[in-house]
């Protein structure tokens, strides 16, 4: 007895849900036989390939036109992995051995698309969900989604997987003044080079890893920027003693406890870097790995960006009061003149957007209420990857945890359908 058969039985005893099933007789209904994964970014096709691996088959919907749409359309063009190959691959399937140990963006993009290929993922693209909700009279998800065209679908699914992400849309803050500026403003999501800045003064509001390379960038590109520090900020090295920083601390934590690896990675930093606070980026009171395992916050892997900011390339700015005609005037009261802004403000969920469910996903910043690593499941087969806060890394395990806990549902199903089968035909051969 497959889903559909299912939902027909239940509609045929249930004038409520024919009617409401009416209601949206606009739509194209598909049913799911597997999981429903929402979203094709490398969280997606992780979850999708381990699956395929395990023999569930799943249906991914992405609602760009193409596989990790955040790095081929919202990535500026001289991105790489922040960290080492190793830690950033999917299951099942290493980087090319060819590849740097910090591939390029283009890079990443042919890795996930031969990832892809491999597992024969084909996601259903240009399709934006736009309604998620569990049927408690039916026992299944029903999703809605919108295509390019508008055209509506409707699927039904009894698991959903959340593959939307950390960064699913561009964070920009609220600034006095906004619409007094005159010059360009734009967030991260659409900046490509320095090129088109080269010889203008740029504000870039933000500093973690992408407003630290952005600025490095414009530098390159003979542009004039400076930085927003609004925060206190750990920068580290990307390598230390021959070995990435992120290597090195994983190695020890192995050994030793957290707090003595933070202090251990403060002397090195302290005697690679010299004193950052100097220059206007105080470190927090919280050593950078407790610091990510508490809040998420990740540290900055300096990849030349301080050198500028030692040598005045690179201006260290307080928070911004407000916006005025080619101007910012900054907290401290000094108004400084710019011809541009670039907002590196990092990302959000869009879950509560769209998925009409409140136990598992918080409606206010839209990651899972419980903290990793207990984050990936909830109610009614609802499951999540990719908002753990740890990159890459925390997706794989999400993909793969997820992967074993539908295959036993999916086996438990198929027992049970087959036993429905053999004794629905006993009964029909007998006399």
């Amino acid at each position: 007895m497959d889903c559909l058969t299912e939902m027909q039985g239940k509609q045929a005893h249930d004038p409520i849900l024919l009617e409401k099933m009416n209601t949206t007789s606009s739509w194209r209904c598909i049913c799911v036989p597997g999981p429903l994964i929402v979203g094709a970014g490398p969280s997606g096709l992780a979850t999708a390939a381990c699956l395929k691996q395990k023999g569930v088959p799943s249906v991914v919907l992405e609602r760009s036109n193409c596989i990790a749409s955040l790095w081929q359309l919202k990535t500026y063009d001289r991105l790489r992995l922040h960290l080492p190959k190793q830690f950033c691959q999917l299951p099942l399937m290493g980087f090319p051995t060819d590849f740097p140990t910090y591939p390029t963006k283009q890079q990443f993009v042919a890795y996930l698309e031969a990832y892809a290929r491999m597992f024969d993922i084909e996601p259903r693209f240009n399709e934006t969900v736009s309604r998620a909700e569990y049927d408690a009279t039916l026992g299944f998800w029903r999703v809605k989604s919108v295509g390019i065209k508008g055209e509506g679908t409707e699927y039904v699914c009894r698991w959903l997987v959340v593959a939307t992400g950390e960064n699913a849309e561009a964070l920009v803050p609220e600034m006095e003044g906004k619409g007094e500026f005159g010059g360009d403003i734009r967030h991260t999501s659409l900046y490509k080079s320095g090129e088109e800045f080269r010889g203008k003064r740029v504000l870039v509001v933000g500093c973690g890893n992408s407003g630290m390379e952005v600025c490095l960038d414009l530098c390159n590109h003979n542009a004039r920027p400076s930085l927003v520090v609004r925060d206190t900020v750990h920068v580290l090295p990307r390598e230390m003693l021959g070995r990435s920083t992120f290597g090195l601390s994983m190695w020890l934590l192995k050994w030793l406890p957290i707090r003595f690896v933070d202090r251990l990675l403060l002397v090195l930093s302290w005697l690679m870097l010299g004193d950052t606070a100097r220059f206007g980026l105080e470190r927090p009171r919280l050593g950078p790995l407790e610091l990510k395992n508490l809040s998420g916050k990740t540290p900055v892997l300096d990849v030349g960006t301080l050198a500028n900011i030692k040598s005045g390339d690179i201006k260290v700015c307080p928070s911004i009061k407000r916006l005025k005609r080619f101007a910012v005037e900054f907290v401290n009261g000094k108004t400084e003149n710019f011809d541009a802004i670039i907002l590196a403000t990092g990302y959000k969920s869009n879950v509560p957007s769209w998925l009409k469910e409140r136990e598992m996903f918080s409606e206010k910043d839209g990651y899972p209420r419980r903290p990793f690593p207990n984050g990936w499941k909830g109610g009614n087969g609802l499951y999540a990857v990719g908002f753990t806060k740890r990159g890459l890394l925390g997706t794989s395990m999400d993909a793969e945890r997820i992967a074993e806990d539908i295959e036993r549902c999916w086996k438990h199903e198929a027992k049970h359908r087959t036993a429905f089968t053999r004794s629905a035909v006993l009964q029909q051969s007998s006399p």
